[in-house]
């Protein structure tokens, strides 16, 4: 077959790329530009960009530069050494050791001109480095699985027994920013590590590290309850302590007062969980709590979040004027937070300038201003919200209105051209606006300002895979809220089984929402000094759904059961 000459601006694996009819040459010039641009490899960009497959490409290169061509699949992993190169180095130059005889060093590469690798792997392990080509999708997944073996390694066999028989010695753990390194051998690092990665992967939001007099016990709270997964000798309580607080840039030698932190896990190349850390002095020790913030929480979107139809029209209609308050009201976990969160990510455009002010900001939302209060330096909710409205603001979050102060700065800025979005703690959404006015907001501003309420819950939903029909008889039904109607028609109840996909019989959570825009009949009530009993009437003439009875549609839905909604809403 007659080959076609191409230009020599073209690299070698781009001109062989081009010359077995696997790249036109517009596209080859395109992606070498592209990728330098953007400071990939040549193989990485075209793989990301799919102009090329992985497999094409290694054999490609393979033949272009005779370097020895090695599928990944058949490698085990126990065989990958360890500990040869840093987890940082691997990262970086996108290699990984593959195997070592004698004084060679065998290292997989997706890009044969990626000569730094092999330079750099040689210097840190004094072995003679030599390429050998893998394709890059498979390199990048060898990965992931060769330097998160470790943390996701299933500590549930690493008992009480073997912790008693701990030689852990008296040296205080040193406090630096790798706090990591060199100390992963540590049984107290394979106990905290394998506490964290157990929490993530069951989905849990917090973990409890509790010292009692005798015992040292771990919950974890997987969708809103507590359980318990780990204990360990009550004489470890101070070690594990000093490693979660080394973790989270704290002092390890105040032990007298609460602090807060934050730590961050890597979970892959791509992946990280944050965790926010709060110390608090006890009887016994120092009880240390972590709430986990995955940032994909914050990218649900609207849909994901369990509003009814109407109950979504309304919070985006609202969310899209130019002025106004939106309030999320609930008790504390109740997923107030998220719902701002995707009321932001929604609102997050080029256009708007978005700022919050936060207690603490729990996750970092690219393109949006967020500010984290601190009373201890002056810096309150009202300065910060002073600040804001001095920086030319579209949006502006506030974590919670705690006082009158905050309450009159976002309801003037709502009155003059912004969208506010905060949160209070009450039961339900007429009750927000009674808070609002025994605050001392005068009723003309609350009635003026405040554009839509949101009150919530977060209940447990049941596990698709287990949960069965909980027959119930009609009278009990009728008590709980169901109509005649729904009797009639046969609506299912269903109820928690329990399997080995769930957590006795759920899994995950849907929020239970009552949505309230403020109408002209509302504000009058309000501006009348109306109390809460006559809004709640006044919004079930409007045909506005109470907590209940949407948390009666969840269970007709067959998405959560009567006992959970009763847990969660019915006091």
């Amino acid at each position: 077959m007659e080959t076609t000459e191409t230009p020599t601006r073209l690299n070698g694996l781009a001109r062989r790329l081009v010359n077995d009819n696997l790249l036109n040459e517009d596209d080859a010039l395109a992606a070498q530009h592209d990728a330098k641009e953007a400071k990939q490899t040549f193989v990485s960009f075209l793989v990301k960009n799919e102009l090329v497959a992985s497999p094409e490409i290694a054999l490609a290169a393979s033949q272009e530069f005779g370097v020895p061509l090695f599928d990944l699949r058949t490698m085990s992993m126990e065989a990958i050494p360890t500990g040869l190169i840093k987890e940082a180095l691997i990262n970086e130059h996108n290699a990984l050791p593959l195997f070592q005889r004698g004084s060679r060093l065998y290292v997989a590469v997706s890009d044969p001109t990626n000569l730094q690798a092999m330079d750099v792997f040689q210097f840190n392990s004094s072995f003679n480095t030599f390429p050998v080509l893998v394709e890059e999708h498979l390199l990048a997944s060898t990965i992931e699985r060769s330097l998160n073996a470790d943390d996701a390694e299933d500590f549930d066999d690493f008992g009480d027994a073997d912790l008693d028989d701990l030689d852990i010695g008296q040296d205080e753990i040193e406090q630096k920013d790798d706090a990591a390194s060199g100390a992963n051998e540590t049984p107290i690092v394979r106990f905290v590590n394998g506490i964290l990665t157990t929490a993530i992967k069951s989905g849990a939001s917090d973990i409890h590290f509790e010292p009692y007099e005798k015992k040292f016990r771990v919950r974890t709270r997987i969708d809103g309850i507590l359980h318990e997964i780990k204990s360990a000798p009550i004489n470890l309580a101070g070690r594990i302590a000093a490693r979660l607080k080394v973790l989270s840039r704290l002092n390890i030698a105040e032990r007298r007062v609460p602090q807060d932190g934050r730590m961050r896990l890597k979970l892959s190349k791509t992946k990280t969980i944050d965790f926010r850390v709060n110390t608090c002095p006890t009887l016994f020790g120092e009880k240390i709590v972590l709430r986990i913030l995955d940032p994909t929480s914050a990218q649900l979107g609207i849909d994901a979040l369990g509003y009814e139809e109407d109950q979504k029209k309304i919070f985006m209609e609202t969310m899209h004027k130019p002025y106004g308050m939106i309030l999320v009201t609930g008790p504390t976990g109740s997923g107030k937070t998220v719902s701002l969160y995707t009321a932001l990510n929604i609102l997050n455009t080029e256009d708007r300038n978005i700022s919050t002010a936060e207690d603490p900001a729990e996750i970092s939302l690219a393109g949006i201003n967020q500010v984290n209060v601190n009373p201890g330096v002056g810096l309150t909710f009202s300065d910060a919200l002073r600040a804001f409205l001095r920086q030319d603001p579209d949006i502006i979050m506030v974590g919670e209105i705690r006082d009158l102060e905050t309450a009159e700065i976002s309801i003037k800025a709502a009155q003059t051209g912004h969208m506010v979005l905060s949160t209070l703690h009450t039961n339900d959404a007429p009750q927000t606006l009674t808070r609002l006015a025994n605050m001392g907001v005068p009723t003309f501003n609350i009635a003026s300002a405040v554009s839509l309420i949101i009150a919530q819950r977060l209940a447990r939903r049941l596990c698709s895979a287990c949960k069965a029909p909980d027959n119930l008889p009609p009278e009990t039904l009728l008590d709980e809220g169901f109509t005649q109607e729904q009797i009639d028609e046969g609506v299912t109840v269903y109820k928690p089984v329990g399997c080995d996909k769930c957590t006795n019989g759920y899994k995950g959570r849907v929020g239970i929402y009552q949505v309230m825009p403020i109408s002209d009949a509302m504000a009058r009530i309000i501006m009348e000094g109306g109390n809460a009993i006559q809004l709640a009437d006044q919004a079930e003439k409007e045909g506005i759904d109470d907590l209940p009875k949407s948390g009666l549609k969840k269970i007709a839905a067959g998405l959560t059961s009567l006992e959970e909604i009763n847990r969660v809403i019915k006091e």
